[in-house]
């Protein structure tokens, strides 16, 4: 108990139990709880809660308060990050009641049903969705194993948007229908270069951003899928068909963060410099394509931007293009007239 704190950080390296019977810090504006226990009962977080009277941010991660059932309400919260993925099990329902919330930062399993999730002011949301182990074995087309349908309508409203390639798999096989994002002008993808996903959902995540200025990508990892081979299955380039959701785009940014990152061996490579080459035909209102290649060698920024130059046609002639390495920053952009080259830095 204190009346003057205004911050505390409680963590261990091992769950540890915490008495939870008498809180009131009237004071407190920002508490970070990791790897902790507040016991079996499901009030233990309401019991902390409701004597922090103008909390604004919480931090939980890993901290044990109720498998089954996770609620969280607060009129006060502005930010709030949440991460529940220590043990691979759905819960039975998830809520959120927080209004005034205008950061999210949430990574947990499907859950069972979303009562309740209520964000009247949410501008950025960061998600980390997930399917168990059990759900990724019986994951097929056309056959949800689990419904984040709710939770999604709830974060609808969002203007920044950051998704885990875990994330794009519950929108897959997690999902009824994709909300549409009418508010939506910032959307990043993060994939990892160690568990490829499909891009299956992407096209009709666009399709469903008709507001969306800037699509950022942290990695260009793909798995092939059967719907790769479906216009719009999927983003990759699939004979001479354009997905609707590239033809029809409204995104004027396109980055790509860890460009040239790899796993298997060079084919990757050459995979996402294809993808890149594909959205610079296929996107019209494109102005802008920044790419931040991840080498510490000069002729492979010269060489990527080499094999850019000579695309045969590009969807958007206003299109400016950079590829960014530690060491070398080149610049060029398409017009009517053909190549221009107007900003050339050595070194960055």
């Amino acid at each position: 108990m204190s009346e003057s704190l205004v911050s505390l950080r409680i963590e261990s390296q091992k769950v540890t139990p915490i008495d939870v019977e008498d809180v009131f810090l009237p004071k407190l504006k920002t508490l970070y709880l990791d790897t902790i226990s507040l016991g079996k009962a499901g009030d233990y977080l309401d019991k902390i809660l409701s004597g922090c009277l103008v909390l604004e941010e919480l931090v939980l991660i890993n901290v044990y308060f109720d498998f089954k059932n996770r609620s969280v309400s607060s009129k006060t919260f502005k930010r709030l990050k949440l991460c529940c993925i220590d043990y691979d099990q759905n819960p039975d329902t998830v809520s959120f009641d927080t209004p005034n919330l205008v950061y999210l930062e949430y990574s947990d399993y499907v859950a069972g049903k979303y009562p309740r999730v209520k964000f009247c002011s949410l501008v950025e949301a960061s998600l980390n969705l997930q399917m168990t182990y059990d759900q990724c074995a019986q994951a097929s087309y056309g056959v949800l194993v689990g419904n984040a349908t709710d939770f999604l309508m709830g974060v609808s409203n969002v203007q920044i948007l950051h998704l885990s390639d875990k994330s794009l798999e519950v929108l897959t096989f997690c999902c009824e229908t994709i909300p549409v994002f009418n508010r939506l002008i910032h959307l990043t993808i993060k994939t990892h270069r160690h568990g490829e996903v499909g891009w299956e959902s992407l096209p009709a995540l666009l399709k469903n951003c008709p507001n969306l200025e800037t699509l950022v990508f942290q990695g260009l990892h793909h798995k092939d899928t059967i719907k790769c081979e479906e216009v719009d299955g999927c983003l990759c380039k699939y004979f001479e068909d354009i997905p609707t959701c590239l033809s029809s785009s409204p995104v004027k940014v396109v980055k790509v963060l860890k460009f040239g990152e790899t796993f298997f061996n060079y084919d990757d490579m050459k995979k996402q410099l294809e993808q890149d080459k594909h959205f610079l035909e296929t996107m019209p209102n494109l102005e802008q394509m920044i790419l931040y290649y991840n080498t510490p060698y000069d002729n492979g920024v010269l060489e990527v931007s080499k094999q850019l130059q000579i695309l045969p046609r590009v969807a958007s002639t206003k299109c400016k293009i950079q590829v960014i390495s530690d060491n070398l920053s080149l610049s060029f952009s398409f017009s009517t007239s053909g190549l221009t080259f107007f900003n050339s830095t050595f070194p960055v």
